[in-house]
Parts: C-alpha cells; structure tokens; sequence
C-alpha cells in the first residue's frame, strides 16, 4: 500500500501520550494487517510504502537494506545553489532532545545526491537523492552545507515558513514478487511559499 502523507503527522506513534496519532495507527483502524516498511520525519510529506503481509514487508525491506531503492525528494533549502553536487560525510546522532544529527568521524557514511531544480528570491529549490538511508540525513546534509531546509525547526529557522519544505516526491525499485519496474509519485509539494 502507498499513501501521500501528511506534513505534520508522524508516521508511527511517538513516546507519550501526546504523540499516539500517526499514519501507522489510522491506518490499522481499517487494516490491521499493514506494517511500515520505511519511514518520514513527522514534518516531511510525501510517498510512504507500507506492507500488508509479513512475506511482502521482509522482501521490500531487504530492497532497502541492499539499497535498491531509489528514492526522490523535493526540498526548499535557504540561500541560493547553483548546478549539482554529491555530499558525503558520517552522520552521528550529536544530541537526543531535540534529536539532531551531524558529521562524526564514528558516524556512519551518508551520501546524498543534489540538483537544483529553480533558483527563487531567497531560496532555491532542489531534487534530491539519498543513497543512504541515515536519520535526518538530508536535513542534516544540507544544514552543514549552509542551506537548511526552508521551516526546518531543528536545523533551521522555523519561523520563515508554516512547515517545513521537504517532500518525499518518488520511490522506484523492481517489484519484490513480479519484478516489474515500479515507480510511485507523490503529487507535487504543497508548500506555504513558492519558488
């Protein structure tokens, strides 16, 4: 199953009482079955691919473990960029509350793929391509880079936009069972400014 989700909406519940709503729990109300297969940051929207058989949840995850999954996210960052580029840099989580993630020489290698889509005003709006899988990852690339993510409240400045604007755009990978190419889009980003 593949649903658009949702800035502002976790996508499994959270610790406390407060943090119970999330994509997984509204969606085992009508289907008890369905087990997350990957996850979003509660503030980034887009494409997120669940399971509904313990069989389909180990070979989906096993494509993303092998990296087999390509994965395409569309973002605002602050500033302006110019062409392409690659970061590489270890990432470690640096701090628990608020969590927050950054280069550490024992962090494990992130590697991010980015491309500029439009330059605007004051910022510029990037595709992006993640060729690992770490926390944060892009937020945290980025950030270091010294474009944060347009509303990002950790990395960023919040205040600038109503969300922050990162959107998960595209997965594709071979389908686990048919192996057919697969490719599932997100609608574009609805973000409170434009680029």
């Amino acid at each position: 199953m593949v649903v658009d989700k949702p800035a502002g909406l976790l996508t499994q519940p959270g610790l406390g009482p407060d943090q119970q709503d999330s994509v997984i729990t509204r969606l085992q109300c009508q289907e008890q079955g369905l087990r997350l297969v990957h996850r979003l940051d509660r503030d980034t929207s887009g494409v997120l691919l669940l399971a509904r058989r313990a069989d389909a949840l180990r070979r989906l995850s096993s494509l993303f473990a092998a990296r087999r999954v390509n994965k395409l996210y569309q973002a605002d960052v602050e500033g302006g960029l110019e062409g392409r580029g690659c970061i590489a840099s270890p990432l470690a989580r640096l701090s628990r509350q608020p969590p927050r993630y950054g280069s550490h020489p024992d962090g494990r290698l992130a590697l991010t793929i980015w491309r500029v889509r439009a330059a605007c005003s004051n910022s510029t709006r990037l595709w992006l391509r993640p060729l690992t899988g770490r926390s944060h990852q892009l937020r945290a690339h980025l950030a270091e880079l010294g474009h944060p993510i347009v509303g990002d409240p950790i990395y960023g400045d919040a205040g600038r936009a109503r969300r922050m604007h990162l959107h998960a755009r595209a997965l594709s990978f071979r389908h686990p069972f048919t192996k057919q190419r697969v490719r599932l889009i997100a609608p574009d980003a609805r973000f409170d400014t434009a680029c």
